[in-house]
């Protein structure tokens, strides 16, 4: 195959395409972000006595929103002001959503990243670099993901300030038969993982990995079923895969990022075979 060399284009400076282009671009399909699937929920939205917000996103299937701000060329400190603002002003008007501050710029710029790198955590940014590029007739955008929220959730680190739990104490929060159940999903580690280990906690059941806490993986056993969480990041990939079993999905925790499904034990039994390919991908990614 012919290979045919791109032409970069400077946005801030060309003649035609501007800021009002990419918003389009972006608002005909939000998912070129890379966001997973989201929908454009408003744009130029009124912000009293602080202007307009870019693009507000939301999640397809979710409780997930995203304060855009565009800027070409290279990020400024009233771009990263203008964005945290925007954020602050939808959290406070919509509590009932978990909301993200997205900056796409043309230049990341390595001082800025360091800027906004102290944010992140106590405010949920994410940065993206995008390139324009000459195509035939037309121009093309392409996005990368240049930060990202920190993983909010359980850190195996703070495994020890957590308050301890046992057996016994989930076997009366749930029922006996669904802690045994729990002990499954060990099992279907043990061919890729090693020694691992059912690690109790007063808020879910962990695992642990040649000794240490490793919780690629969390089980909250129920009354009759287990509700199992598994650390990937959300990708049409194993969306597609997924699709294909008849297994409950629950909704995909975007704070943590995880894939979370309701299993009885006989949805153990009959799905074994992609439980197990989701556990191990999910403790390749932890290990590596």
């Amino acid at each position: 195959m012919k290979h045919v060399k791109l032409k970069p284009i400077v946005l801030r400076s060309h003649p035609q395409l501007d800021e009002r282009w990419v918003q389009d671009v972006i608002a005909d399909d939000p998912t070129l972000l890379g966001l997973g699937d989201v929908v454009l929920k408003d744009r130029e939205r009124m912000q009293k006595g602080a202007g307009r917000l870019d693009l507000l996103l939301q999640d397809a299937e979710g409780h997930g929103r995203y304060e855009v701000e565009i800027q070409l060329g290279a990020t400024d400190p009233s771009h990263i002001i203008r964005t945290i603002e925007y954020w602050e002003m939808e959290r406070k008007r919509y509590p009932q959503y978990d909301h993200t501050a997205v900056i796409i710029a043309e230049d990341i710029t390595s001082r800025f990243l360091s800027v906004i790198s102290l944010f992140n955590g106590a405010i949920p940014i994410i940065a993206i670099q995008m390139t324009a590029v000459e195509m035939g007739d037309g121009a093309g955008l392409f996005f990368t993901r240049v930060l990202d929220t920190l993983q909010l959730g359980l850190v195996d680190e703070d495994e020890e300030i957590n308050d301890p739990a046992d057996r016994a104490y989930w076997e009366n929060r749930a029922t006996p038969k669904t802690v045994k159940l729990a002990e499954k999903i060990p099992e279907f580690c043990r061919e890729f993982a090693g020694d691992i280990q059912l690690n109790f906690n007063r808020h879910y059941i962990g695992m642990q990995v040649d000794g240490k806490a490793c919780n690629f993986v969390t089980v909250r056993p129920r009354k009759s079923h287990l509700i199992v969480e598994i650390a990937l990041r959300k990708s049409d990939e194993i969306d597609e895969e997924l699709s294909q079993h008849d297994l409950d999905l629950l909704e995909y925790d975007n704070r943590s990022r995880r894939y979370r499904v309701r299993l009885s034990e006989a949805d153990l039994t009959r799905h074994e075979g992609v439980i197990k390919s989701l556990l191990e991908r999910a403790l390749a990614l932890r290990q590596d």
